[in-house]
């Protein structure tokens, strides 16, 4: 699956079409070394498929290589965090 980053002045997004639907996850920035994931929206098609967790996994290796933190406001990637123990180094 291919996700791509649109930013903007004050955060941006990461998405993905996947079978003619688009699913995305946004964030704003707080600072140089601080993200916050505010949305994930998935289209109904696409639930299940494993859409989401990819924004996800996505938003947390962008923030591995960018060296900044995430907070987790949005309560899908929270849910998603507290999960996964192994993305607690980016989180905040």
């Amino acid at each position: 699956m291919d996700i791509h980053e649109e930013k903007t002045a004050s955060g941006g997004r990461y998405f993905t079409n996947v079978d003619g639907h688009e699913a995305e996850m946004t964030y704003s920035r707080a600072s140089a070394n601080l993200v916050i994931i505010d949305h994930t929206g998935v289209p109904d098609a696409l639930r299940g498929k494993g859409v989401g967790q990819a924004l996800a996994e996505h938003a947390v290796e962008a923030a591995r290589e960018g060296g900044w933190k995430i907070i987790p406001l949005c309560p899908f990637f929270k849910a998603l965090s507290i999960r996964h123990g192994e993305w607690q180094d980016v989180l905040q």
